[in-house]
């Protein structure tokens, strides 16, 4: 059975987390004198109030934690979460719609960075912070953070919850205690949040942007204090910035963590998930600039840096923008999609497909045409020189499957709706992989996705959670098995 007792305990203190935070934009309302000061204060005290009663309906519960309850756990926690985060938006009036709020709300704890806002410019300081913070505690997972803070809160069941929120289908521990190693990667992804404020402040940016570009930045998220996103800038300086910060964010952090702090930068360049990712970006980044050159007229430099720009927002998932790549030749488009759909690595802020399982497809496919000339050869796959066992090559097998299936069905259901089909292919994409930009003429990536008719959007809302949370984790509470009691 589902211990729904420890659910409410463990949901009750993130409550308490997540109405500190609405207290945190309150604060920031009260000091610009703004008119959302009272939006935050109730749905602080709302949230907070709901925080109380969970916590004391699961006051007796004890700390062991399956790893049914797990799932449940990871996937109710980022719906309840984006319930309750859209209570800014709703009764400050900002934004009307609960279909709205929700999605924007989803966006950005996943850290998608669609909107539905067609000017952000007219919102108040403190619900754009709100927007930014959203994204940056969604980085690295909502209930990762709780246990780098709150370590005995689910006790035995830290590593189940790991297991259903972190990225990749290769997770190796630094750390015998999982607290422990969960406070080594936010203290990495601290460090490059406040390196990155200090980068954009120096390089020009006033305190209020540089705070949230650089949390948007480093959790890969995309929302912005900006129509123009990094465009309004108009700044090489701050583009090279962003760029060098979405670039690091993509890599493992463990894999950081280990070159940073304990001084073994080589160990990165041994990763083949890193030179996958790498030469992705260089390739990419060369082929653009080299279109935009021939094609669109571009200057040496700024092809390159726009094409760098685009390349390592979208591998990386942020969805942050310094031109209008809708207006770039068609087959930038393509290379775009790929990048979209490949990610950067594994363990990171980023969403889509992942290097590592990229790297674990060629490997499987290089081994299959090996076998056609030695069938009776017996070739392991390994990534790094460890062997990977059979049945994550089957897990991989099953979450390529659906992760295209579902790009599918998604875009055949938008098309049906009146969508253009590359819109409709590329939204798809986007929502998965949490990239939140699009290509194409209806809704590109300077433009919102307000346009889109409610159910598309509370479909995009689910896809984006899908995505977050690796697919798995999510669809296997819609199958009988996860209810029975045995």
């Amino acid at each position: 059975m589902v211990n729904f007792r420890l659910i409410y305990k463990v949901l009750g203190s993130l409550l308490f987390m997540l109405g500190t935070l609405l207290l945190i934009c309150a604060g920031i309302a009260f000091y610009y004198q703004e008119d959302d000061l009272m939006a935050f204060l109730i749905a602080s005290a709302f949230t907070l109030s709901c925080g109380f009663v969970l916590h004391y309906m699961g006051h007796r519960a004890d700390n062991n934690l399956s790893r049914r309850d797990s799932y449940l756990l990871v996937t109710v926690t980022w719906v309840v979460f984006s319930l309750f985060g859209m209570l800014p938006f709703l009764v400050s009036g900002y934004i009307s719609n609960i279909t709205d709020a929700f999605f924007e709300t989803m966006s950005g704890f996943t850290t998608t960075g669609a909107t539905i806002l067609d000017d952000v410019e007219r919102l108040p300081h403190a619900l754009l912070f709100w927007r930014t913070q959203t994204q940056w505690i969604g980085g690295l997972g909502i209930v990762f953070f709780t246990i780098a803070i709150l370590p005995s809160m689910v006790g035995s069941g830290n590593v189940k919850v790991f297991a259903a929120e972190a990225t990749g289908p290769l997770r190796s521990k630094m750390h015998p205690r999982l607290s422990t190693m969960a406070k080594w990667i936010w203290s990495i992804y601290l460090a490059l949040t406040v390196g990155c404020v200090l980068s954009f402040y120096f390089a020009g940016m006033g305190w209020f942007d540089s705070i949230n570009y650089a949390m948007t930045t480093t959790a890969t998220g995309g929302f912005a204090t900006h129509n123009e996103s990094a465009e309004f800038f108009q700044s090489p300086t701050i583009e090279y910035i962003a760029i060098v910060f979405q670039f690091l964010a993509g890599i493992n952090f463990m894999m950081l963590y280990v070159s940073i702090f304990k001084m073994k930068p080589g160990n990165l360049f041994k990763s083949s998930e890193f030179k996958l990712y790498s030469g992705l970006v260089i390739g990419a980044t060369a082929w653009i600039a080299y279109l935009l050159m021939t094609r669109n007229g571009y200057g040496l430099e700024h092809a390159f840096r726009s094409a760098l720009f685009q390349v390592v927002s979208f591998i990386t998932t942020t969805g942050l923008f310094s031109d209008d790549a809708a207006l770039w030749p068609h087959i930038t488009w393509v290379i775009l999609g790929v990048l979209m759909f490949v990610g950067a690595c594994s363990g990171s802020t980023t969403g889509g497909f992942k290097c590592v399982r990229a790297v674990m497809v060629f490997k499987v496919l290089r081994n299959e045409f090996h076998k056609l000339l030695h069938p009776n050869a017996v070739l392991p796959v390994k990534v790094d020189g460890v062997p990977v066992a059979r049945s994550q090559l089957s897990t991989l097998l099953a979450f390529f499957a659906i992760f295209t299936l579902m790009i599918f069905l998604t875009a055949t259901i938008m098309i049906a709706s009146g969508i253009d089909n590359t819109n409709a292919i590329t939204i798809s994409l986007s929502c998965i992989s949490n990239v939140g930009l699009t290509l194409g003429t209806q809704i590109g990536p300077e433009m919102s996705w307000s346009e889109l008719p409610e159910y598309i959007k509370w479909l995009c809302s689910y896809l984006m959670l899908v995505g977050r949370l690796e697919i798995m984790s999510v669809l296997v509470l819609f199958t009988h098995e996860f209810w029975k009691d045995n």
